[in-house]
């Protein structure tokens, strides 16, 4: 008889939707605070860091909170059209993030890690694309992202 192993998504291994949101408004704290970053997010509604948390856990396998409620991913898209974010304004988010996720004890086990960091390099990478461009180069309807383990093809479990 053969038992197959039940791989958790990203979502479930992180800790649930409790995690992101806690993530998000522990990491828009910092934003604020944060010379560089300050500028771009000053002006964000004050359900911004909710919203995100949505998108990121709907990502990784969570409910589809963001998409049935908050939006799409052509949404998501268009909130960076003409923001002319830079290479700096990406690389201090990602340090700012990955900092927030070691201080609220993320998993930090090398699969869930390289997933994590993977989609937040592929993400905000999109984004400063996406921040140059005038309109959303995506058809309306574009479905979601979603992303998984990867290649080391789930959690590491000693």
């Amino acid at each position: 008889m053969t038992s197959e192993k039940k791989i958790p998504t990203l979502y479930e291994w992180a800790g649930g939707m409790p995690v992101f949101e806690k993530l998000m408004n522990a990491f828009y704290e910092k934003v604020l605070q944060d010379e560089l970053l300050a500028p771009v997010f000053r002006h964000m509604s004050p359900s911004h860091q909710l919203h995100v948390a949505h998108f990121i856990a709907e990502v990784f396998g969570g409910p589809k909170m963001y998409s049935e409620e908050d939006g799409s991913h052509f949404k998501m898209i268009q909130k960076h059209l003409g923001k002319h974010l830079t290479e700096q304004h990406r690389k201090r988010w990602v340090q700012l993030l990955i900092e927030t996720a070691d201080t609220l004890n993320l998993p930090d086990d090398p699969e869930f890690r390289s997933a994590f960091v993977a989609y937040i390099e592929w993400g905000t990478r999109i984004a400063v694309i996406n921040s140059r461009e005038t309109e959303v180069p995506l058809k309306p309807d574009e479905p979601m992202p979603k992303w998984g383990w990867g290649e080391p093809g789930g959690p590491y479990i000693p």
